[in-house]
């Protein structure tokens, strides 16, 4: 297939149709639907409920517990339901936030954490320091035993987490030493929540214990439609950090980045994120009514690679399919310019020398027919699709309706049909996508991370660290290395990249083992994500993206 056909193909046949989505059971009029949504939504703003905030996304959980998964974590940092000891600002430096100073001793491996006086959990509770080494130990001690998916380990490995009462200090020992702490605890594992508290009051209409969690941000947790994956929230009387500006907000989960638009431009949210089709974004640019907020962020749009499948043990298809996808075609076109492309796993704007990079596999279809011809891998029965050893391939990929994700994988398809290979695309939701990506259920899956999301990108560069990969315990339960990558040299560079504090030294190691990803053909990269906040700017104020998107539903959000 000629460049240009390709283009056309994927520009209109795989930004994806609106779909005709109906906002039911939260929000609105508490059910309603269809024209009279936005009138009621309206209305509940001036209500004697008090300031209302509609807020349409997509929802990754149908749990807030920062134990339970990654997504769940997520979720309840973004909506304004748990926080973190410290906190990013908008340049990557870390800010003070439940903890108000610190001590760390001369070897970095005693870090002694004093706890901001006087704050409360949304139910009452002291959030003293003892609340919060409950906290965290609860997190160690379940996300090991229960086989639970959040991966604290990953970040800090601890010897212990201890309460001292009297000066209100919590004391974390490590393992090893850290350059910093305060950065990994901004990551949302780590938010503090009341594990003592009482979660079943009669004003709270709790569903299940995910839903359950008592934290200290502006916003608690009314109810929870595990079915819609909807959320009611109200303000929390005991805040400690300024005025609540809403009373009540209905998190709506919107799956489809067109439905998000459309209930935007009608009223029915008034407050939305990460929309990624083109034309809806082209349109509520250019218009006043309408408040975009956009900024370059530091995710990366990839799929990985399961190297214990059929991907992972032949060399020569694995090269062949990167060759086979014109990876700037699909950023520039197929999603309309929501990612910038690059085939390195960190983008290009972090201060990485990412210029220095070679990438081997750029778009060749001709040369990637070539590969799979020269290791005879060959359509020998005409049905246009090659065999291995004699049976066809087929590659199972799993992806999500979110950041394009969906887009991507779709046009991947096709463009590996025009080399001979067949691609079976799973769309399933965020958890369930996990679930399969843990047990290895797959050979291409989606994802899309923040590269540095507690400050420098050793978390994320650990998804392809496979030092202590002898044991399935680290794998499913302490590691990241879900795709089962192995390169000694990588490892080593790792390893190196963990003992260093010099900053310079640390650098240069990213950028050699970001060269052996790329040579190894080790994780199909999308692209560079840049995110977005829309929201109606005769409603709402304050509606700006942050860097890092941990941090949604924030006191700066409120009514106009």
């Amino acid at each position: 297939m000629r460049r240009d056909l390709l283009k056309k193909m994927l520009a209109f046949g795989l930004i994806g149709a609106m779909t005709a989505a109906m906002l039911t059971g939260c929000g609105g009029s508490g059910g309603d639907s269809g024209e009279n949504a936005a009138d009621s939504g309206s209305a509940k703003t001036e209500s004697a409920d008090g300031k209302h905030l509609d807020f349409g996304c997509y929802v990754y959980s149908t749990s807030y517990d920062p134990a339970e998964y990654v997504n769940a974590a997520w979720d309840g940092t973004r909506h304004g339901v748990v926080e973190c000891l410290f906190k990013f600002k908008d340049d990557l430096t870390v800010d003070y936030n439940l903890c108000d100073k610190y001590e760390v001793s001369d070897d970095n491996k005693t870090w002694t954490l004093h706890i901001r006086d006087g704050v409360q959990f949304s139910n009452g509770n002291d959030c003293n320091a003892q609340a919060v080494a409950d906290c965290l130990n609860r997190l160690y001690t379940v996300c090991a035993t229960d086989a639970k998916s959040s991966t604290p380990e990953t970040y800090l490995e601890t010897e212990s987490i201890t309460a001292d009462a009297d000066a209100n200090t919590v004391t974390i020992v490590t393992k090893q030493p850290y350059a910093d702490v305060t950065s990994i605890l901004c990551f949302p594992f780590y938010a503090i929540i009341d594990v003592e508290g009482d979660t079943t009051d009669a004003e709270h209409d709790y569903t299940a214990d995910g839903t359950s969690v008592i934290g200290t941000g502006p916003y608690v947790i009314k109810s929870m439609d595990e079915t819609t994956k909807c959320s009611e929230l109200v303000k929390n009387e005991h805040y400690w950090n300024g005025e609540v500006p809403y009373d009540s907000v209905s998190v709506i989960f919107i799956e489809d980045d067109s439905t998000k638009a459309s209930a935007l431009k009608t009223g029915d949210i008034d407050l939305t994120e990460n929309i990624t089709t083109a034309s809806d974004l082209e349109e509520l640019f250019g218009n006043d009514d309408f408040y975009v907020s956009k900024t370059p962020g530091m995710r990366s749009g990839f799929a990985y690679v399961n190297f214990n499948g059929i991907l992972g043990k032949n060399e020569a298809l694995r090269q062949a399919i990167f060759k086979a996808i014109d990876g700037q075609t699909l950023c520039d076109v197929t999603v309309g310019g929501m990612y910038t492309y690059g085939p390195a796993v960190l983008p290009s704007t972090l201060s990485y020398d990412y210029e220095s990079l070679k990438n081997d596999f750029e778009y060749d279809v001709e040369g990637a027919k070539k590969l799979l011809d020269d290791a005879g891998i060959k359509d020998s029965d005409g049905d246009g699709f090659r065999e291995l050893d004699g049976e066809k391939i087929t590659l199972q990929y799993i992806t999500y309706v979110n950041r394009c994700l969906s887009d991507f994988a779709e046009a991947i398809q096709i463009s590996l049909s025009e080399i001979g290979i067949d691609v079976n695309v799973t769309n399933t939701d965020s958890d369930t996508e996990w679930n399969m990506m843990q047990a290895g259920e797959y050979d291409l899956c989606d994802s899309n991370w923040t590269t540095i999301g507690t400050g420098e990108p050793s978390a994320f560069l650990k998804n392809w660290y496979g030092g202590d990969k002898g044991s399935e315990f680290y794998v499913n339960s302490q590691g990241t290395n879900y795709c089962w990558y192995e390169n000694d040299e990588y490892d080593k560079l790792y390893d190196q990249y963990m003992a260093s504090t010099d900053l310079d030294e640390r650098a240069d190691l990213v950028i050699q083992m970001e060269q052996i990803l790329i040579d190894d053909c080790a994780v199909l990269v999308h692209g560079y994500y840049n995110s977005t906040f829309l929201s109606n700017a005769s409603k709402v104020t304050g509606a700006d993206i942050h860097t890092v998107d941990y941090y949604w539903l924030s006191t700066e959000i409120a009514p106009k």
